[in-house]
This record gives C-alpha cells, structure tokens and sequence, in this order.
C-alpha cells in the first residue's frame, strides 16, 4: 500500500494531473491485477448478501417507487438493458435506473455490509451500478467480480483516510467515486477515462448528513442509488470524451478546502501499489440484524442481559457507555427528541440505539419488520423502559473505535443498569456475534442461510436455489448467465400504477 497524502493547492500552484487524488484513484481502477480467491469468496457472499436484503423489501414502498420509475426507462437501441430486482429477467432497463431501483431495494432495510473507520459506509452499495452496467454492456462474471472488488477497495480507502462526517457531509460521497472507480475497471478503461469520471462522481454526489438527521425519511435509502446512478451517468459522460472539475479532491475552491477541514487540511489516503491485489472487500463485514452497524453488538448484549434483569418495570435507568458515532449519531447525544417518538419512521428509529436497545432488551431477539411495526414502538412497557435509556460517549470506546488494529477495533459499548432497589447490572460487548471476531463469524453458510430466511415466503425455493447456484459460480458465468443475478417472485412484478412525470 502507499499513503497518499491528500491537501489543497491553491490554482497558480498547477498540481500535476498524475499527483491528483482522482487520478491514483483511476490507476488502481485501471491497473489489470487478478482478483484473489478468498476476495472472490467475498465478492459472491456480498451478492447474496445483497440479494436476500431486496427480497425482503421488494414490496416496500419506497422501492416499489423506484422501480416503477426504472421501469420508464428502457434500454438504448441495440443494449441488452440491465434487470431489476423483483421483475422478470427479460424485463430490462437501462443500466443507471437499474442501478437506481436496485440500489434502493438494497439499502431500504438497513441490513447489508458495513466499513466504519474515519467515516461510514456500506459498500456493497457498490454492486447494484457495477452489476447492472455488466448486464446492460454484455461483459461476464470474472468482469464483473474485478470491478466490485474495485468498488470495495476504493470505497475502503476513502472512508479510512477522509472523514465526511464531521463536517456534516454524507457519506454517499465517498461512494460516488467508488462506484465509479469500480465501473471502469468492470470496462477496462483507460485511467484517463476513469480520473474523468471519479471526479465527476465527487462532484454530483456530496450532499448533507440531514438525510440521516431528525425526521428521517425514505431518502436515506434512496441516496446511495442516487450515487450509483450518477456514477454510471458519469461514467459514461467521461467515455464521450466530458471532463470533470480538477482538482476534484484538493482544488482551493473545492471538495477539502469548502467542504471539509479546510485550506490547511492533510488527509492520507492509502491506496495499493501497482500489482498490489485488491484486498479491501476483506476489511468488511455484514449485518446480523436489521439496524444502523453501531446497534449490531448492542442488540447482542441486550439479547444475553434480557435475562438478567428480568423484570424491566424496576429498571431505574439504563446507561450506554460508547463511542462518540454511536452517543451523537443513533443515542441521545444527537439531541434529536425523534429518537424517543414512538411514532418515528422506521428510519428514525433505525436510527435510535435507546429504542434499539429497550426492544431487543425485552424480546430477546430482533426482525428486521416485526420490531420497527407501529404497535411495537408504542407498547407502553417499552415507551417507559426506552425513556430510561441515555448514551454518554466513553473516549476509551472511542478510540477503539478508531483503531487501525482489527484485534482492537470495536463498536461496542458498556452497559450500566440501575434498578429500583439501588443494584446494578453490568455487561459489555466490543463486536457482534456476527463479526469476523465475534462469537459467530458470518462464513457462507451464514450468508445464505440470511438470504433464505429473508427470502422465505417471498421468493419460491427453486427461485432461490437457482439465484443461489447462479452467485456461487459467478467468476465463471457466461455474459448471458449475468441476468441470473436477480430475484423474482411468481408472479412476477408488474408496474404499480402509481404516476409521476416519467
């Protein structure tokens, strides 16, 4: 790996189009170095992994609204199209509303992988625009698994090296690039081609955190597919001969000097060698539960502490010692009083680790549906326990959680229980069950054991087995086998009706 050291350059100081973070982004994208197979592995995991989360959500609304837009847009004369989640196979569409309606599919349940490191992330929003621009273009398997571990390692590397948060950006433009970056290593473009598009990329796709801040709405789903989208746009500006802002990343008017840590600011960014395999896919992990990531080892702490308390109308109060992410962005740090509304969205209370917490403490378990349900969150048993449940941010979870030692890292919390009595029960977890360190590591049989249990019910076994049996072979499918990476219910989908402009 090679740290990149990233700052901004006033105009008069010309930085050279090679030295621009952009274009090292294009060079690895463009260098043609295999994919290893535990990274493979990986890749085929993540489809699933993302496949059993849109199944789940296909009748959801904000992905019906989707696909009915992506159902408007049908592919240019003489493409194949790219399909879409939920719809029959030889139903296509073009690739960027593909990319936009299966994206939101994805992202809608908050249940697929995660990065957390200077900022956030959930890389495997990167698929849906990778794999949809393979359909739309007629490329393979072994295409397409280099362009997703692109995505992945380029994806990794800035959500290391750049913090987006603290200045209230939204991590969506970390993903632009990615997808982008991603999508030209899918073509085998040139890296002057692909530093066109990363830059382009950057530019359309930074936006503000209010997306994941007091009333959260559908968009919060809807914003990374906006982001693949326009990375497909961009790429395809780029391959017409279109150009980007430059320097995207360090220009005195642009993305570090006004919208980060300002004209002084040094970042590093650490990207692979020439040669050097893409490795990055294997940094991240998936989600156990349907939540934000910072919940995922809480609702396995309450799950083993429900027990101990027993009877949760003598809890006093339930104290979360934490990191900073976990106090300010999903607990009572926030200061957002929606964090406590039992008539939140589903999104907000996704995004509410007292809620979380005040549930999974007393149902032992957590779904993905039944536990965001309307006459769950205002049960007046958990309304009264989830008011006694507060988060104060601990610099020792803090760090861990900024550590660059996987043996170290953590996104845990401790737990401090007072009861009516004065006693007190404490616990503390530091990953979840599910993570590569945890009690239980995902491995495939948990990946697709994930995508059947979400799949049940929703898509037939044979639909299953033939979606499964398509992903695990998916560096050696042929370019007409790449269609069989999608789901579809009997009968198939249809359009709902519901008008809008297109």
């Amino acid at each position: 790996m090679i740290d990149h050291k990233v700052r901004v350059y006033r105009s008069a100081e010309r930085l050279a189009r090679e030295e621009q973070l952009a274009w090292k982004i294009a060079a690895v994208a463009a260098d043609p170095v295999g994919v290893e197979t535990d990274v493979i592995d990986m890749v085929i995991n993540r489809v699933i992994d993302n496949a059993g989360v849109a199944a789940a959500s296909l009748a959801r609304r904000p992905v019906v609204a989707a696909r009915d837009q992506a159902l408007r847009h049908i592919p240019a004369p003489g493409r194949d199209g790219a399909t879409v989640f939920g719809l029959s196979p030889d139903t296509r569409v073009s690739p960027e509303w593909a990319a936009w309606a299966n994206g939101v599919a994805v992202r809608e349940l908050d249940f697929h992988d995660t990065y957390l490191a200077a900022d956030y992330s959930h890389p495997g929003d990167n698929i849906p625009p990778i794999l949809a621009t393979a359909q739309h273009l007629g490329l393979d398997g072994n295409a397409l698994a280099r362009g997703i571990a692109t995505g992945y390692e380029i994806q990794v590397a800035l959500v290391r090296g750049i913090c987006l948060h603290e200045h209230k950006i939204d991590h969506i433009a970390h993903l632009g690039p990615s997808a982008a970056a991603g999508i030209g290593t899918l073509l085998g473009l040139p890296t002057e081609t692909i530093h066109q598009a990363v830059g382009q990329a950057l530019h359309t796709t930074t936006t503000t955190r209010q997306s994941r801040k007091g009333i959260i709405s559908s968009w919060k789903a809807y914003a990374p597919a906006f982001a693949g989208k326009l990375a497909v746009e961009a790429v395809d500006r780029a391959m017409r001969g279109e150009g980007a802002p430059a320097p995207a990343y360090e220009g005195e008017d642009g993305f570090i000097a006004w919208l980060l840590s300002g004209p002084q600011a040094q970042y590093v960014v650490a990207l692979p060698s020439a040669g050097e395999a893409k490795r990055g896919i294997l940094e991240t992990y998936t989600k156990e539960h349907s939540a934000e990531y910072q919940s995922q080892a809480l609702i396995d702490l309450a799950r083993r502490l429900g027990p101990r308390v027993g009877d949760f109308a003598q809890v006093r109060s339930i104290v979360l010692h934490t990191s900073h992410h976990t106090h300010y962005v999903i607990g009572s740090g926030s200061g957002d009083p929606q964090k406590y509304d039992p008539t939140a969205s589903r999104e907000t209370l996704d995004h509410s680790i007292p809620y979380i917490f005040a549930v999974a403490l007393q149902d032992g378990d957590w779904h993905h549906a039944h536990s965001y349900a309307p006459e769950r969150a205002a049960r007046p048993d958990t309304v009264a326990l989830w008011q006694k449940i507060t988060t104060v941010e601990d610099e020792e979870w803090t760090r861990r959680y900024h550590s660059t030692d996987p043996a170290e890292k953590a996104f845990g919390a401790r737990v401090v229980v007072e009861l009516a009595d004065g006693a007190t029960i404490t616990d503390e977890i530091a990953v979840a069950d599910a993570h590569p360190l945890g009690a239980r590591p995902f491995g495939r049989d948990e990946y697709i054991g994930k995508f059947r249990h979400l799949a049940e019910g929703l898509l037939s076994t044979e639909e299953q087995d033939r979606f499964l049996d398509t992903a695990v072979r998916l560096p050696d499918l042929r370019p007409d086998e790449l269609t069989g990476l999608t789901i579809t219910p009997t009968p198939a989908l249809t359009a709902s009706g519901t008008e809008g402009i297109f």
